[in-house]
């Protein structure tokens, strides 16, 4: 790998009044930003702000409408992604680029693989993968696996390590934790400071303000596609900093509880429910209008629990109940019939929640066709006026409906996905990690919608790997051991220490 940084003189990589419109939409307005190297510059701003554009732009993804990139004081134009390679700049966008069927070596050597005599060496490719691995503390990844037989937070290291098979001089880095657990996560600040110390650029983009106060050298705040200010780490307060992001006084972020009620009718009853080795016995209830948190490790049965709740899973054992009455959930169809309602929004909005190509409004109504729909035809009034409707309701960003839902931000997608469900009327949703990813004015919007729904009976699970938000906004937190439920909180006991002795299958909070 490279360790030359930029000459002293210049920066290695310089941006001069930038900007990128998509139609009437402006995305980045007048830009300068200047990236040295043996730094860590972490861009900051609520989804929406223009981090993404920028980081394409950088990327070579898409170019700039107007302004200047330099690299080491010279001008320079990409006109594809591999002129920013060439010029030793790489990206590792949040939407990981790994093929699911290829095996991790495959993977990370896939666009210069080792070649003998015409062919690809598979023998150097495997040392050359394991090389990469270790270099990012991960020998126990196995490079002859399949990408799909990994979990998410897996294909994110294998994500970085690909990318530092491509020797870079500047390395952006969107969102590498947000999939992370947290031993996984102190595995990339690892690789982040080691790269520094190495001579690298890094751009780093997180929403989590300790990693920025823990890693970055330079901060630079977007907000509405304009640069709003940029700072060395520590001269500003956090709370001046999500002022600058997100435009206005940052007031409780978590909307207050209701009193814990005498006693809820029970519309979720589930109990002995088992499938393969990796939920065993697990029983829990959901009152009407409770949000209850799914706590633990990550990795400990949490998201099977909700796949196996809303029927995707085969051969699952044990019985759920819904208001009293036993049901089968052979299929998501049976799940979310008429008679149950359930909502699942999923762990991966890009891949599982969403049609990235479709437009907002196709994407809003497809779990609830039937109700759009005149024959075999789609009623288009009617799905503009639902979709208007869920527009309004949950304050979501977009040029049109006709918007091709990926050009949105990541938090306005994930908007879009809980609108498909809500159309719906669930009377149960489970959410896998929804608030992975997103910014905090958005999380904030998010976290008042689903208090809403459960003020109106609507019953939540909610699996959150930050602790914070399980503390903040539910009612019950249960928290999975190895698949099995080990402990339940409620009330003043839902705090961090009991959630993390729970976690490690621990009877007392840990000892600090």
């Amino acid at each position: 790998m490279m360790s030359a940084g930029s000459q002293p003189d210049h920066p290695l990589l310089a941006l001069a009044n930038v900007g990128k419109r998509y139609g009437g939409v402006v995305a980045l307005d007048d830009i300068a930003l200047a990236l040295r190297g043996q730094s860590i510059h972490a861009v900051l701003g609520e989804n929406g702000a223009g981090k993404s554009t920028l980081i394409k732009i950088i990327g070579g993804v898409v170019a700039p409408d107007s302004g200047r990139i330099r690299i080491d004081g010279k001008d320079a134009a990409f006109l594809a992604p591999r002129d920013a390679i060439a010029n030793g700049i790489v990206c590792v966008f949040q939407e990981l680029s790994l093929i699911p069927d290829l095996t991790v070596a495959d993977n990370i050597c896939i666009t210069d693989p080792p070649r003998r005599l015409g062919l690809i060496d598979r023998r150097a490719q495997l040392r050359r993968s394991e090389e990469l691995l270790a270099t990012i503390g991960c020998e126990d990844i196995n490079p002859r696996l399949t990408i799909k037989d990994l979990p998410l937070s897996r294909r994110q290291l294998i994500e970085i390590a690909k990318a530092l098979g491509r020797n870079p001089r500047l390395l952006v880095l969107d969102e590498a934790t947000s999939a992370l657990t947290a031993a996984d996560a102190q595995r990339v600040y690892r690789i982040v400071r080691n790269l520094r110390e190495r001579g690298l650029a890094v751009v780093y983009i997180s929403h989590r303000m300790h990693e920025i106060e823990e890693l970055a050298d330079t901060c630079t705040v977007l907000r509405g596609g304009r640069l709003i200010a940029t700072f060395e780490n520590g001269e500003r307060r956090p709370e001046e900093i999500l002022q600058m992001m997100i435009g206005r006084e940052l007031s409780r972020i978590y909307p207050p509880k209701p009193a814990p009620a005498v006693a809820r009718q029970t519309m979720l009853d589930v109990s002995g429910f088992t499938w393969t080795n990796r939920l065993a016995d697990v029983t829990l209830t959901i009152g009407r209008g409770e949000i209850v948190g799914l706590g633990g490790l990550d990795g400990q049965g949490q998201r099977e629990l909700l796949l196996g709740l809303f029927g995707v899973l085969r051969e699952t054992r044990g019985t759920i109940r819904v208001e009293g009455q036993d049901v089968a959930l052979r299929s998501p169809a049976d799940a979310k019939a008429a008679g149950l309602s359930l909502a699942l929004v999923p762990e991966d909005r890009k891949s599982e929640g969403l049609m990235l190509s479709m437009s907002v409004r196709e994407n809003m109504t497809l779990a609830s066709l039937r109700r759009v729909s005149r024959g075999l035809l789609i009623d288009l009034a009617e799905e503009t006026r639902i979709a208007t409707q869920a527009v309004r309701d949950l304050a979501i960003k977009a040029p049109s409906l006709d918007s091709p839902v990926g050009s949105l931000s990541g938090g306005n997608q994930q908007k879009v996905v809980l609108a498909k469900w809500l159309i719906n009327e669930p009377r149960i949703i489970l959410l896998n990690d929804p608030m992975r990813g997103i910014d905090v004015g958005t999380k904030q919007e998010l976290y008042r919608v689903l208090r809403t729904l459960a003020d109106q009976g609507v019953s939540i699970l909610f699996y959150s790997t930050d602790h914070d938000e399980l503390i903040g906004m539910c009612d019950k937190v249960v928290v999975l051991y190895q698949g099995r439920v080990v402990r339940e909180l409620s009330g003043e006991a839902i705090t961090e220490a009991n959630i993390m002795a729970a976690s490690f299958s621990l009877q007392q909070p840990a000892v600090n």
